[in-house]
């Protein structure tokens, strides 16, 4: 009898259920809504990381004397978050003269390589803007001041840290031959271009930066520089640079 009143005790009333169906509906819609909630996270991108883009600061000289011995454009590293391997930036450049011509250009590692011939298509052949100072890693016995320079001061190939310089200018040997008129005023009437990897014409490092008409800027002209860091896609420099004289 004492058996028989404890079960009866505990026996649920017919139609009574241990969880409420209403209370089983509710947590199966909180968990697919969670789960849905991940999905679209993760398809957003909200999953996944970004490159982190480094900082550079730097000072650029832009000089066009109208004469190649003495004309250049010079990029002098002040300071950076990070070491920045060249490989992972691109360049680009405009301007408009004050004639109205207009002109810029992209340089990258890898971009139209050679980006620079000097005098003809089989000498120094380089990739603008060349590396000096610190963060370049030479590949020969030293840096070079002058062509053929080494394969480590070439863009794309050295690193820029605090003291490192780029810098790049006309071509010139010192005796204004026919093949020292790479785009700066040459009249080419009397020269023969160069044909290399099916392009035809002239080039200098400065064209590489700046454009095949550079030479078209005067003093006192304004030249937008910007330096992108490709992995991120960011402009990490941006500067509008006034030509000297």
């Amino acid at each position: 009898m004492i058996r028989l009143n404890f079960q009866k005790s505990f026996r649920l009333k017919r139609g009574e259920e241990a969880v409420s169906p209403v209370v089983g509906v509710m947590l199966m819609l909180v968990v697919t809504i969670i789960i849905a909630a991940v999905v679209s996270a993760l398809a957003g991108g909200l999953g996944t990381s970004t490159a982190k883009s480094p900082t550079l600061a730097m000072d650029v000289t832009i000089k066009n004397t109208g004469l190649a011995a003495s004309s250049y454009i010079l990029f002098d590293v002040q300071a950076v978050s990070d070491p920045i391997p060249t490989s992972d930036l691109k360049i680009t450049t405009s301007w408009t003269a004050a004639n109205g011509e207009r002109g810029g250009n992209t340089t990258a590692a890898g971009l139209n390589y050679p980006n620079t011939l000097t005098g003809s298509a089989t000498k120094y052949q380089y990739q603008s803007p060349l590396g000096f100072g610190k963060g370049v890693t030479i590949v020969g016995t030293q840096q070079k001041t002058s062509a053929p320079y080494d394969a480590g001061q070439m863009f794309g190939n050295y690193t820029l840290t605090p003291g490192t310089t780029m810098k790049n200018s006309p071509g010139y040997t010192g005796t204004w031959a026919a093949s020292d008129c790479e785009g700066y005023g040459c009249d080419t009437t009397t020269v023969t271009p160069y044909t290399y990897n099916g392009w035809t014409g002239y080039v200098d490092g400065m064209q590489a930066i700046l454009g095949g008409n550079w030479n078209a800027t005067r003093p006192g002209d304004v030249v937008t520089v910007k330096v992108i860091h490709i992995p991120s896609g960011k402009a990490i420099f941006n500067k509008n640079v006034v030509v000297t004289g």
